[in-house]
């Protein structure tokens, strides 16, 4: 059994009926949680920004892998999900899910070990930034967004 049926079948991951209502609403997310990342750090609050910048990136996580009918129920299932069902494909370069890890162990950083600071707040919104136009792409490829 490979990672992505162990999630299916601890219901870390859940097959769902598409809506793309959902998919927009997560979109929403991403641009907000993005939007006040940048200017969380431009008012220097590294912790906050670095958590945001990452929230940015799960939202986007999610439509995209609610787009392919899943939802998650664990962080560490979505990036599961985000390597079966597009980087497997070819629809997704693997970067951008080593980027979504790095944002997460940087967010985990932040939030737990109280680590933070201005270089990996940038990156991580960077990081954002770049996934967020990549995901946006690959659903209006898809006609989801208007």
């Amino acid at each position: 059994m490979n990672e992505f049926e162990r999630c299916l079948k601890e219901r870390r991951l859940l097959k769902i009926e598409l809506s793309d209502r959902m998919i927009e609403k997560e979109l929403e997310g991403a641009r907000y949680d993005l939007m006040r990342a940048e200017e969380s750090v431009h008012n220097g609050d590294y912790k906050w920004s670095s958590v945001q910048a990452y929230y940015s990136m799960f939202h986007a996580a999610k439509a995209l892998v609610l787009k392919r009918g899943y939802r998650e129920k664990s962080h560490y299932c979505l990036t599961i999900a985000l390597k079966e069902l597009y980087v497997k494909v070819g629809e997704l370069e693997q970067e951008f899910v080593d980027n979504f890890e790095m944002s997460m162990d940087i967010r985990h950083e932040a939030d737990y070990a109280l680590t933070y600071d201005e270089d990996s707040a940038k990156i991580a919104i960077e990081n954002a930034r770049r996934f967020l136009h990549r995901t946006q792409t690959l659903l209006k490829d898809r006609e989801v967004i208007p």
